[in-house]
């Protein structure tokens, strides 16, 4: 007979974001722990809400599925003495295991015999397994914890009732001072407490008591009434999905309404007016049909229509002073000069170990200006970039930026248009930040994507500098999304960025022009170029990426991020190519034995009159021909040009011994193959390759 099992943990509420991971979390802990107990199920499904985690498992046995286990014991030569009888070794294990020595059997294993026995567990009543679901619930781990009363058992918030229902009957167990029954919670204004006759009643009897437990079923009520509002009012309302996932989990039972603010707000940028509605108060602005904000919004309800209308003016009330904050701080904020603000950062510390913002941003202007010309910049657009790299934290020390940190670059660029800075000062000025998050939108302009470069390089650099450098899963500065930054910028630019050589120029022109600072950021120099290579391996890994592909390119002779990223490209397209082996093959046995040459900082000259065959001349030639038309070939033209010298690298080493005694002639072949080594190097370590 299949059953249906049912386990609410009933909590304080829940902060909204930690709702939907809890759940996914609690759901799989109990898939397993019913995987692991060998007990059948047909599907468990979730409720959440901010007061309770729940599962509904369906298609449960009746009890565990019988298990045989085949055990391995003691050697036969300990199993059994000189008599031919068991000996104490052999009747010991097999008591252990529940069985006689009648069920022992020999088999052999690498070459020697050993006991074994077949043990049979009987399965138990799903009744004696389940209370152990309480270590579930206990094991559970959450971004934050806390203690409650005089306990010191943690968890997200203090655990107030729990129903543990196998169909009708009550699965007992205890966690701390609260005992599992079948009796849960309503709604905390609008319910009471309730029985749950069934499992299989749960949804419908906490609906009774204004509790809408199914997320998917709450979350598309919500929609549908925002919809139905914004149809009734001819709105535009945008349903922000995060938005929406944070609202469904802040309700029970949801009841859209609509609220308004005074026109006079308008005034200030959009992008206030929206922060203050949609990420301080969980609202969801409106427009009008031609795209222009209203001064209108929806916002949701934890309870029914009762008095709504007081709802409604307490919702607007809050809005309506955080508005005249916004406002108030908007026109005091251009009461002075870009200037003005600039000249505050010089006592705005950027890190204690570091220095001021201002200080940092005179590294910024000389490290963007650099890049700038590196990538080919019009003087327009270089000019642009000093003057963006002059002002672009200003913002900071702003009034509006106070009270609204999440507008930081925003009203820098607002602020920049009100003092008529060329368009693309102040983009780059908001752009700068991006991207904030791993897959967040990067800059569209040329200008912002060289800030933002700039800015992200000299974080890097000022934190390694001063040692504060990103271990384990530590990294309080961000510096790994601002890695992987500027690796996605330079990709979706197209730009060459060869880390070895800009850092030092980087740093030749920050010592040149007096900008260090006291920072000695030769210090950790080789690290933050191995940094970078790692969050090279971490955009691979987004895009799903051979690791060995990803080790040869990494490990190559070349830091150019763009470089790294069309190797991996070239690679993957010829991995499958008929002699790809038999290529690669003969271009790792060039750079095994280069490597022992240890001829890598030479400058290497091979002088032909010492050739003794005429493998070694071809093989020169033709190395000579790929190396001069390297730089105006592409990597994939390059590859395929290293992959054509197969047979001339074959007939090499077949007419050829290196090793000679003659160390002129042996350190010119060497030095021969060390040169084609640096061209396959260009590619990638292709030692690191496996193929087949």
């Amino acid at each position: 007979m299949a059953h249906s099992y049912l386990l609410e943990i009933g909590l304080e509420e829940i902060p909204a974001h930690v709702v939907t991971p809890s759940i996914e979390q609690l759901k799989k802990r109990v898939t397993d722990f019913l995987n692991e107990e060998r007990i059948e199920f047909t599907a468990i499904k979730p409720f959440s809400t901010p007061r309770r985690l729940t599962i509904l498992i369906t298609g449960l046995a009746d009890r565990q599925a019988d298990e045989e286990q085949e055990v391995k014991g003691p050697a036969k030569k300990i199993a059994l003495d000189k008599e031919g009888n068991w000996s104490k070794a052999a009747i010991g294990f097999t008591r252990g295991q529940g069985v006689t020595t009648d069920d022992i059997t020999f088999k052999e294993l690498k070459g020697t015999e050993y006991v074994y026995v077949t043990k049979k567990t009987v399965g138990q009543s799903v009744t004696d397994v389940l209370p152990k679901i309480k270590n579930v619930v206990e094991k559970m781990t959450f971004p934050t914890m806390m203690k409650w009363a005089n306990y010191s058992f943690k968890y997200i918030r203090p655990i107030r009732w729990i129903v543990s229902l196998l169909d009708d009957q009550v699965i007992p167990f205890s966690i701390l001072d609260v005992t599992a029954s079948n009796i849960s919670q309503g709604h905390r204004f609008l319910g009471k407490p309730i029985t749950i006759n069934n499992a299989q009643d749960y949804g419908k009897q906490l609906k009774s008591v204004f509790v809408l437990a199914d997320a998917t079923k709450r979350k598309q009520l919500i929609k549908d009434q925002i919809n139905k509002i914004a149809a009734d009012q001819n709105w535009n309302i945008e349903v922000d999905a995060d938005l929406l996932e944070e609202v469904n989990n802040l309700v029970e039972w949801p009841t859209a309404f609509a609220g308004h603010f005074d026109e006079k707000y308008l005034e200030i940028p959009e992008e206030v007016l929206i922060t203050s509605m949609r990420d301080h108060q969980r609202f969801f602005y409106a427009r009008n049909k031609a795209g222009q904000l209203l001064p209108n919004f929806i916002s949701v309800r934890n309870g029914n229509k009762d008095h709504l209308e007081n709802v409604i003016r307490g919702n607007e009330k809050v809005l309506t002073a955080r508005l005249e904050d916004a406002a108030f701080f908007y026109h005091e904020d251009q009461k002075h000069s870009i200037d003005y603000y600039v000249e505050k950062l010089k006592k705005v510390s950027f890190h204690d170990k570091i220095g001021s913002m201002y200080e940092k941003m005179q590294r910024v202007q000389i490290i963007a200006q650099e890049l700038g010309k590196y990538v080919g910049l019009t003087e327009q657009k270089l000019a642009d970039v000093k003057r963006a790299s002059e002002i672009y934290k200003f913002d900071l020390v702003t009034g509006m930026v106070g009270e609204f940190p999440e507008l930081q670059g925003v009203m820098g660029e607002k602020y920049a248009l009100l003092e008529n800075e060329h368009p693309a000062v102040a983009t780059a000025i908001r752009e700068h930040y991006m991207p904030v998050s791993a897959d967040g939108a990067l800059p569209a302009t040329k200008v912002g994507a060289v800030l933002a470069i700039a800015d992200k390089f000299d974080d890097i650099g000022s934190f390694f500098a001063v040692d504060l450098i990103p271990t384990g899963s530590n990294d309080p500065y961000a510096l790994r999304r601002q890695a992987l930054g500027i690796v996605r910028i330079t990709r979706d630019q197209n730009w060459h960025f060869p880390m070895q050589s800009l850092q030092k120029q980087f740093l030749q022109d920050l010592h040149d022009q007096k900008a260090t600072f006291d920072l000695d950021f030769t210090h950790h120099a080789t690290d933050v170029r191995d940094f970078m290579k790692d969050r090279v391996r971490q955009w691979f890994s987004n895009k799903n990426a051979r690791y060995d592909i990803v080790e040869a390119v990494t490990k190559g002779s070349n830091s150019d991020i763009l470089n790294m990223l069309d190797a991996a490209k070239v690679l993957e397209t010829h991995k499958n190519d008929t002699d790809f082996k038999e290529n690669i093959e003969a271009l790792t046995r060039v750079l095994r034995i280069s490597d022992k040459a240890d001829l890598s900082s030479q400058n290497l000259i091979v002088d032909p009159s010492l050739f003794e065959n005429e493998s070694e001349k071809q093989l020169f030639d033709a190395v000579e021909t790929v190396r001069k038309m390297a730089s105006d070939r592409t990597l994939n033209e390059n590859f395929q040009a290293l992959q054509s010298l197969r047979p001339l690298i074959e007939a090499y080493f077949d007419q050829t011994m290196i090793m000679v005694d003659d160390k002129a002639v042996r350190e010119n072949r060497l030095k021969q193959l060390t040169i084609l080594a640096r061209l396959i190097f260009s590619i990638g370590n292709l030692n690191e390759l496996i193929v087949k």
